[in-house]
């Protein structure tokens, strides 16, 4: 699962009482495609220092161990890969589009055999020439056990990937067999099984080129080879500090997507949310054209933003591929009952789930699974319907049905729903007390048990330690259906010894052909569709219950300009950036 941007809600806490400086007026956020401009006059120029202000550092900056391009897309800037995205705002920003290749890509019939050739006048910061080898070379050293890390996607797909131990264990020195380079721009690759997404796979940092005589193993992070448009001059503190300047031999006719306008780009990690915040509001000296790509505005944050038309024309608006769910184990009782699965789908109010996790700026209502993208294929349907706040009556139906209530057999339901006590984790407390109250109406009696981060999420993924209803979460790695429907229902994902997301233990031979079926279709709009009406089909059984899909709020210092956020990262996208 990809890396999610943050929300805090300690650091709303923090900030309920710093008065961000502006002047008062009633105006709201703008959405991201309204947000150009950050305030300052003119085009985008060329120029200056853009300054990031970050929570988390940019830790492992190593081309194979980056989970996708994580960190707000500041690897991006380093590595250039076969495939990226679209760096657009919205809807158009989800679409992929060729990189270093010539193209998305030419698939054989079934998709298990996929052709690239490189660009023309690509070269590395040091003036010399990309090849296909280094690609290679590049993919190959991400699965080296000491530079673990990476999505896991490679070794899976790949022909003989599940055997390969990275180059540094190669006694033959031929590599990855499953990978061939015929000549110097050319890379063709060989797949286990129809792999209709793979354009999309290869805008993953682990498609980025090593030159291999470059390579320093666990230290190559210090100093990566640059193949984007700007190379590290300094990283200290496993990226706590970075400072990228131009990469003197990149060239804007290899790559229409970054625009790298600043001279240089200093990032600033391990600050407080609140912090950051108030920095990027007051903009005084380098901070008025800083921005940052790890921190949201949390309720209290926003609700002063709000009020104050200067500073609500500098926050952009994202929305990423994100469901959080209700998770049931039907292999525990009551929830094998799907009577029982279905009044709990019922009885959640959910706008008082929306409310605690932090209202309806920051969190949209969800009835599917899959979220409201037609890049995902999303389709609406609700098979409980409920209204946004519950109906208590219909569950209570369902549940004396089932054997439940006062005066039944089984006597009220009582069911105990685990979370996360992070406060600024989606599981938090205050989204399961919520649900709690919700479900009290319907005669469901819950009680709560909230778990330390780390306790939470080996017992939740676990399926020795699963509990029988927990709160969930996921976001796809790039905006397709597969990667957000078949980590959770396809019955070949389910890991009896490992990390296992598949928490139903759904392993129905329909649905994993189907699953197979659409991974063989190259054409995005129609797997899109089949996506879809699959995310229906599943949501017929009651196997989760969507509750929201989060909504992400950035400020933006007041010389940041040219603000670019898509809905395939939900984050500011840290390559169109220019300052005033």
């Amino acid at each position: 699962m990809r890396q999610l941007p943050l929300i805090s809600r300690r650091a709303a806490a923090a900030v309920a009482g710093i008065a961000l400086v502006g002047s008062v007026a009633a105006c709201g956020p703008k959405e991201a495609g309204d947000a150009k401009g950050g305030g300052a006059a003119g085009d985008p120029k060329q120029g200056g220092t853009l300054t990031v202000l970050n929570r988390e550092p940019q830790s492992d900056f190593d081309p194979a161990r980056l989970y996708t391009s994580g960190g707000g897309n500041i690897p991006s800037l380093v590595f250039r890969t076969l495939t990226t995205r679209n760096r657009a705002d919205g809807a158009a920003g989800t679409k992929v589009v060729p990189d270093l290749a010539t193209d998305l890509g030419t698939p054989s019939e079934d998709a298990k055999v996929w052709t690239y050739k490189l660009k023309d006048g690509l070269a590395y910061e040091d003036g010399s020439p990309i090849t296909s080898a280094d690609v290679k070379y590049g993919i190959e050293r991400s699965f080296a056990g000491e530079l673990s890390g990476g999505a896991p996607y490679l070794r899976d797909w790949l022909v003989g990937g599940e055997r390969y131990q990275g180059p540094y264990k190669d006694k033959g020195g031929d590599g990855l067999k499953s990978i061939e380079t015929p000549d110097a721009k050319t890379l063709v690759f060989h797949l286990k099984k129809p792999e209709g997404d793979f354009p999309y796979l290869a805008t993953q940092t682990q498609f980025a080129p090593v030159p291999k005589a470059k390579d320093t193993g666990t230290k190559y992070e210090e100093h990566p080879v640059s193949s984007g448009p700007y190379k590290v001059v300094r990283n200290t503190g496993d990226g706590e500090r970075l400072l990228l300047e131009r990469n003197p031999h990149w060239s804007a006719k290899t790559d229409s997507q970054r625009h790298a306008y600043p001279d240089r780009i200093e990032v600033k990690s391990g600050l407080d949310p609140a912090v950051i915040n108030q920095r990027l509001s007051t903009g005084s000296g380098p901070d008025a054209a800083a921005i940052t790509t790890d921190t949201n505005l949390g309720p209290a944050e926003l609700a002063q933003v709000s009020g104050d038309k200067q500073l609500a024309d500098r926050v952009g608006t994202g929305h990423f591929g994100y469901t959080n769910y209700l998770a049931f184990n039907p292999r525990t009782k009551p929830f094998d009952d799907p009577k029982v699965r279905q009044a709990i789908s019922y009885a959640v109010n959910r706008t008082s789930v929306v409310n605690a996790a932090g209202g309806s700026s920051l969190a949209e209502p969800a009835t599917t699974f899959l979220p409201n993208q037609k890049a995902l294929g999303y389709t609406p349907y609700d098979h409980f319907p409920a209204g946004r706040t519950g109906d208590p009556g219909k569950a209570r139906e369902l549940l004396k049905q089932a054997g439940y209530g006062e005066g039944a057999a089984k006597g009220p339901l009582t069911i105990t729903l685990t979370h996360s006590t992070a406060q600024d984790f989606e599981a938090s407390p205050e989204i399961a007390t919520a649900l709690q109250a919700g479900f009290k109406k319907a005669g469901i009696v819950v009680k709560l048990q909230g778990l330390e981060d780390n306790d939470y999420k080996q017992r939740v993924h676990s399926t020795k330690t699963q509990p029988g209803l927990f709160l969930g979460h996921w976001g796809a790695d790039w905006p397709s259906g597969g990667p957000f429907l078949a980590p959770i229902f396809d019955g070949r994902q389910i890991v009896e010894d490992g990390a296992n997301f598949n928490s139903a233990r759904l392993n129905d031979p329909a649905v994993n052909d189907e699953i197979d079926e659409i991974n063989k279709i190259t054409d995005h709009d129609a797997a899109a569709k089949r996506w879809g009406a699959l995310d229906k089909k599943i949501g017929e059984q009651a196997l989760t219950v969507p509750l929201f899909h989060p909504v992400y709020k950035r400020l933006y210092g007041k010389d940041a300009k040219n603000i670019v956020i898509s809905d395939w990262t939900g984050v500011l996208d840290i390559s169109q950036v220019a300052v005033k």
